[in-house]
């Protein structure tokens, strides 16, 4: 196999791929993916695979999790999707993989080669896998687990009033008997945190885009800030320039992906955000025999039967037996007569869009065609543009299921009715989307946008602060630059905290810890005192309201620390605590509420906002297991920001493990120039002794912004 490129690093040990055709170009990224992230490339397929108890540890959490991933069978049909791929798509696809073994053959990284794996060639079906766990992982998976939550509330008793308090407009076909029956897997709660204890027994990111009349430059400015897991090394994104068949790009890439996910050409540039819209539902099966019941039919249709043996590293394999339909995959086996889910997510078994998508995007030259490129993709994104013309806009992505009437894929429902079944799926031209607004700017943070589309593919956004507090900054009246967009993403100010403070503040104590609350900024910087004392209120008020009188204080604690439904769905409980009144309020006012709360909130000593909130970035696959000198792990990095600001900062466990949510990859471009401002967490190698291991991260933590640029006279550095 030749090498059809060059690469070289910037100062920045940025990868730069010179290529002469396109084809050439992926090849040489799919080289650098594998050279700069050949361990995280390829402990991506082993888990994406369910071949981790194979290769890494033969625990049984390790088992829990290749059976996870055995039950998605991201592998089922790539082959199918791969040959359906349009002939240029398909060379460019292969290019890649031919990068990416060179990459592999030429230097393997060498903790696996202490775990006795040899890897196997990439092939294109791996690149159909990575393109379905990055779409489903954090991403879509939220969505399955508050939907989930509401179902474990109604088996817990949580009545229908403060339900749809909750979730309000979302409980359409909604049979709370028949849930009650339903026979649940593992549960988001486990087993010791009992809902019977209640008493009494009741259950990220940003992008925007200014047009140029609202610019210094004239010409619109994008900025990005996707909010994923920083504390890993390596970061999940890999910066690199391309250049290839007479087109430049330039951006974050996913190792395993070829093409960029954001980034820019000289005459487009695009961002990314989630954008929570529901492609994942659940049905009520009632089983028995190995079928499942249908109306009109033969009654019993049999389940289809998968089989998948887990080898696990000197312990005997398993066997993994997975029940389907039309619906997806049970949870549970329907030879014992019941009630189960059958869970199906749309992207899992989506089509070629995303691929297509991706090369299309390199090619284009105007928000027109980003817009139809990415419009493709199958997962639910954001996509906000601007072009080298002046033009900006914003597409909404995803595979999203066409419901009947009434329903909103948020409620489980019967599936043995055939009107309950997926009737197709939304056009692009029906999802959320945008040109060149009047107002002169498009803001995407994860909330609702539904109003901008002609279907309404979100059911529980994420809330609106960060997005009305971007919004509220570029009504200012003035030219904005780059540096104003850079500030922007390091903006700390809390629009939920003003709206409860407003409401707190006549009722707090004549104290000194009421004192230093009250004259807080709203600002979540790391000395702060009065993001502290406002966070132990804000936990305080959860308790009291939804713990005290609803669910229990031990299952609250438990999904404020443990999971991700506050962390993305705080919206759904704010509206209720913000209410005059509710039935969540067990009979008591909303002051005496807030009293209660702040009581016990302010009787500790304050202490910095950061104090508690030290993070470390720790090595994916040695993280923890080596001494601190070894340099694998860096830290601990103080987590600035919250839930509602622009600059968010989340901290929280889930599966055992220390999660955060904070801006994994900053970057600006103003397209009245050729280049991007940019900074990563961590750096471009994965290798822990390279010197570019974490090169950035120093500007990650300081707020600084490097120079990527396709200037090629600029100094090079070799690349290995």
């Amino acid at each position: 196999m030749q090498p059809n490129f060059n690469v070289w690093r910037d100062q920045n040990g940025v990868p730069h791929v010179e290529a002469p055709d396109e084809g050439g170009m992926y090849q040489g990224q799919g080289y650098v993916h594998a050279r700069d992230r050949g361990m995280q490339l390829l402990l991506m397929r082993i888990l994406g695979q369910g071949r981790a108890s194979e290769f890494l540890e033969a625990s049984d959490e390790m088992l829990a999790v290749d059976t996870f991933f055995r039950r998605m069978n991201w592998r089922g049909g790539a082959q199918d999707l791969i040959d359906a791929l349009r002939s240029d798509d398909r060379r460019n696809l292969d290019a890649y993989c031919d990068g990416i073994n060179l990459g592999l053959q030429r230097k393997s990284p060498w903790e696996f080669r202490l775990l006795g794996y040899r890897p196997e060639p990439w092939r294109p079906e791996d690149t159909i896998l990575m393109a379905r766990m990055v779409g489903y992982l954090t991403l879509a998976q939220s969505q399955t687990e508050v939907e989930r939550l509401c179902v474990e509330m109604v088996q817990a008793g949580v009545p229908l009033d403060k339900l749809e308090e909750l979730f309000p407009g979302n409980l359409e076909g909604l049979d709370v008997d028949l849930l009650k029956q339903v026979t649940l897997g593992e549960r988001i709660v486990p087993p010791e945190v009992l809902w019977s204890i209640a008493a009494p027994r009741m259950m990220a990111s940003n992008n925007w885009v200014v047009s140029g009349r609202k610019t210094a430059s004239g010409k619109p400015i994008l900025a990005n800030d996707p909010h994923l897991e920083v504390n890993r090394l390596p970061n999940v994104w890999c910066e690199l320039v391309l250049a290839g068949g007479g087109r430049t790009l330039m951006g974050g890439s996913m190792p395993g992906l070829p093409g960029l996910l954001g980034g820019r050409s000289p005459d487009i540039a695009w961002g990314v955000t989630y954008a929570f819209a529901d492609a994942a539902d659940s049905w009520i099966e009632h089983c028995r025999d190995g079928c499942c019941y249908r109306e009109n039919e033969d009654n019993w249709q049999p389940f289809q039967v998968r089989r998948e043996i887990i080898q696990r590293k000197k312990k005997p394999p398993v066997e993994a037996v997975f029940y389907e339909n039309e619906h997806g995959v049970l949870d549970g086996d329907p030879n014992q007569e019941g009630y189960y889910l059958a869970t199906r997510w749309a992207p899992g078994n989506g089509g070629t869009g995303a691929l297509e998508g991706i090369f299309e995007i390199g090619k284009a030259s105007t928000v027109v065609d980003g817009m139809a490129a990415m419009g493709k993709i199958e997962s639910a994104l954001n996509y906000v543009f601007a072009d080298r013309h002046g033009d900006i806009g914003y597409q909404m992505t995803g595979l999203v299921p066409r419901r009947r009437a009434g329903a909103t894929g948020f409620v489980p429902l019967p599936g043995w009715v055939a009107e309950n079944d997926w009737q197709g799926f939304l056009t692009i031209e029906e999802m959320p989307r945008a040109i060149n607004p009047e107002e002169g700017f498009i803001v995407t943070a994860n909330n609702d946008l539904n109003a901008l589309g002609t279907a309404s593919p979100i059911n529980i956004p994420m809330g609106a602060y960060r997005a009305e507090r971007i919004r509220d900054l570029l009504q200012e009246e003035k030219k904005f630059t780059v540096d104003d967009m850079t500030t922007m993403h390091f903006d700390l100010y809390s629009l939920q905290a003003e709206r409860f403070m407003a409401l707190l503040e006549p009722l707090l104590p004549e104290t000194p810890q009421a004192e230093l609350l009250n004259t807080w900024d709203r600002c979540y910087d790391a000395t702060s005192k009065g993001a502290f004392l406002f966070e132990r209120f804000y936990q305080e008020l959860y308790r009291e309201v939804f713990g005290r009188n609803g669910m229990g204080e031990k299952v609250i604690d438990f999904l404020a620390a443990r999971t991700g439904v506050f962390i993305d769905f705080y919206e759904n409980f704010d509206r209720i605590l913000l209410a005059s009144q509710s039935a969540w309020f067990g009979g008591q006012t909303r002051d005496a509420l807030y009293r209660k709360a702040a009581e016990r909130a302010l009787a500790v000593e304050p202490r910095e906002w950061a104090q508690d909130r030290q993070i470390t970035m720790a090595h994916i696959l040695l993280g923890g297991k080596l001494p601190g000198f070894a340099g694998f792990d860096r830290g601990p990095l103080a987590g600035i920001g919250s839930r509602a600001t622009i600059h968010q900062g989340q901290i929280y466990e889930s599966g055992g493990r220390v999660t955060t949510f904070m801006p994994s990859f900053r970057w600006v471009t103003d397209m009245a120039d050729t280049f991007l401002c940019s900074n990563l967490a961590g750096g471009p190698s994965d290798r822990r002794f390279s010197k570019w291991y974490v090169s950035d991260l120093a500007n990650w933590q300081a707020g600084r912004y490097k120079t990527v640029s396709p200037d090629r006279d600029q100094e090079r550095l070799p690349f290995p």
